[in-house]
């Protein structure tokens, strides 16, 4: 498919309307941080049900990662991230509605697949309409709104709930994602593909994995970028008061500096990529450098224990911001017609990997507890299993990757 760069104004607009509809993704994505210990209380629920719970939107985002990138290179954004958020209002509202761990669970699978084309749809739209030096910089903004929905999911949320609940909270959301269908259909451009077979079969999926480079990122997709962001958008939260002793106000308070730190630092982070390319630092520079400093934060963390808050959780993940470098990298190494189908598969990799580590990580606590262990020396072990994938993970990426600057 032949590129079609849009005019400055009309890609802003453009840009603004995907990222309403990313920014309730990660709302709807986070917001189970900030509501865990009132759901802990009010269904009963364990360290592995809570994991189970929060990682059902991303079994639902990533069982639609696959047929995604199919749909995306056929159809293109607007019609598909307007039909798949119809579904997301049907989860929202049974979520509202459920009356016990199962049902907040199958509404929570729903609301995941409904909102799985909210970032893979605009990427590939952009990997149409904006140029290639740009890529990154969208895909870092894109980010910067994922970071501002989960703001919006912790400080604002603990105020909102004694004064609403949180189940008209879900009402709520449910209306703002019927807007953002209403604008999709209005203000996104047609798919220039539409009507024209050949040109969306000119690339296969087994064009993508089966690529060198793709492969190397398999183990980063889901151990390191699913790990980040399951303890950013659930672990955090039980650490902070579980392990250092928050109240759950001090804790949403904690996940709201957290997601404001990293709100200005993909902004900035998306304004000086170009620059620092043009210089001739590239990603797999800045990955090979960046990661293990990510990993000492890490190990801080852990060694700190009960004294690990959330300027710790917020250094941890801000030294974490090159693993945003990889999706992009990845679109780049494909051509346009395989936009779609690379871009979700490398997605299908970090929410598959988030439902693993959010679950596994509530497991192995779960685990340590039943053979006697603290709590506290609980939530240490997991981390520690975490770290420990973590750095295998990037170790693969650079043997793959040796001879790469």
């Amino acid at each position: 498919m032949e590129k079609n760069i849009l005019p400055i104004k009309k890609a802003v607009f453009i840009f603004f309307v995907f990222a309403c509809g990313y920014f309730i993704s990660a709302l709807l994505r986070a917001i189970t941080a900030t509501l865990s210990p009132l759901l802990t209380t009010e269904f009963n629920l364990t360290a592995g049900n809570l994991g189970l719970l929060a990682g059902g939107y991303f079994l639902g985002f990533a069982s639609m990662q696959i047929p995604l990138g199919y749909l995306l290179d056929r159809h293109g954004p607007k019609k598909i991230v307007s039909s798949f958020l119809l579904i997301a209002i049907i989860g929202t509202i049974a979520f509202a509605l459920a009356k016990s761990f199962s049902g907040l669970l199958i509404s929570r699978i729903l609301i995941g697949v409904g909102v799985s084309a909210c970032l893979m749809g605009p990427l590939t739209g952009y990997r149409i309409w904006f140029a290639d030096e740009y890529q990154q910089r969208a895909n870092a903004w894109m980010l910067m709104v994922l970071s501002m929905g989960f703001v919006f999911s912790t400080l604002p949320v603990q105020i909102l709930l004694p004064i609403i609940g949180w189940r008209w909270i879900f009402g709520l959301i449910s209306i703002l994602i019927l807007i953002v269908i209403v604008l999709t259909l209005l203000f996104i451009p047609k798919w220039g593909t539409e009507n024209n077979n050949q040109e969306t079969s000119a690339g296969s999926l087994t064009d993508v994995w089966k690529n060198k480079f793709f492969r190397s990122t398999i183990p980063l997709g889901l151990f390191n970028y699913g790990g980040m962001v399951a303890i950013q958008t659930l672990w955090a939260g039980p650490w902070m008061v579980r392990v250092a002793g928050y109240t759950p106000l001090e804790s949403a308070t904690g996940l709201f500096w957290i997601n404001v730190t990293m709100l200005f630092a993909f902004f900035i982070f998306g304004y000086i990529l170009p620059k620092i390319t043009k210089l001739g630092v590239e990603s797999m520079k800045l990955m090979k450098l960046g990661l293990p400093i990510s990993y000492l934060s890490l190990l801080f963390i852990i060694i700190l224990g009960e004294n690990a808050g959330a300027l710790h959780f917020a250094i941890y993940i801000l030294t974490s911001i090159v693993l945003t470098l990889t999706q992009p990298a990845v679109a780049l190494s494909f051509p346009t017609s395989l936009a779609g189908k690379s871009l979700t598969s490398f997605n299908l990799l970090i929410f598959v990997g988030t439902f693993v580590m959010q679950w596994g990580i509530g497991l192995i606590i779960d685990f340590c507890q039943f053979l006697g262990r603290e709590e506290v020396k609980s939530f240490k072990i997991s981390f520690t299993v975490y770290l420990i994938i973590c750095i295998l993970s990037y170790l693969y990426f650079i043997l793959k990757n040796k001879n790469e600057k």
